[in-house]
């Protein structure tokens, strides 16, 4: 379990094949200094699981199914990524319940420069459109973002988006502050918002459910 709350930029230091997979080398020296393995590390929004590990780099393995439904699939060696490391018990929750379970890949449609901030226009698939609201939260790259627009329920299948205001802090402490228009990034929307639409569905069908 993760909050979205970025730790440290790292940057993939080797990719190497491993079964129909990879085997990814992260190069993040603050989370490599004490972990160990098995452990999750949320990698630009997904949760890997190390495998090994030196004073500043961790191994973790991505299978087939990771590289085809998140943008991880276009990293290269020397990109930069998000790094978190999962959420100890009892710490406080910065940002929002973040499983590093990616949902979808937006693409980044526009970037809007303000006077200490930057606004990002993200389209999104048709299909996570209705879990996204106006002030709820997101995890774009694996990071904890409040929303500040949306398109209209009526917008066209492939016209779906939402906005995020970046601060300073964020622009400066994760990579979404080199992003520009026509980037991909990692979507995991509230879990929240996909509970309740789990439910509903079950309710407009219930003879598929056990109530």
């Amino acid at each position: 379990m993760f909050t979205g709350i970025i730790e440290e930029i790292g940057e993939i230091a080797a990719i190497a094949p491993s079964g129909d997979g990879w085997r990814l080398t992260v190069r993040a020296p603050k989370a490599a200094s004490d972990a160990v393995h098995g452990e999750s590390i949320a990698v630009s929004g997904v949760c890997l699981t190390v495998v090994g590990s030196t004073e500043d780099t961790f191994d973790a393995d991505v299978m087939r199914q990771t590289l085809d439904v998140s943008a991880i699939a276009d990293a290269q060696v020397g990109t930069r990524v998000n790094i978190e490391k999962a959420m100890p018990v009892g710490a406080r929750l910065g940002g929002h319940i973040v499983q590093g379970h990616v949902d979808g890949i937006g693409t980044v449609a526009e970037v809007r420069p303000g006077a200490e901030w930057r606004v990002l226009r993200i389209g999104l698939p048709a299909e996570l459109a209705p879990l996204v609201v106006d002030k709820g939260s997101i995890g774009v790259a694996g990071t904890s973002l409040t929303v500040s627009a949306v398109s209209e329920p009526s917008a066209a299948t492939d016209g779906h988006w939402f906005e995020v205001s970046l601060i300073p802090e964020t622009l400066d402490a994760t990579t979404l502050g080199a992003l520009e228009a026509g980037d991909t990034v990692n979507l995991e929307t509230d879990i929240l918002a996909r509970h309740v639409e789990r439910l509903l569905a079950f309710r407009s069908h219930p003879e598929g459910g056990s109530r």
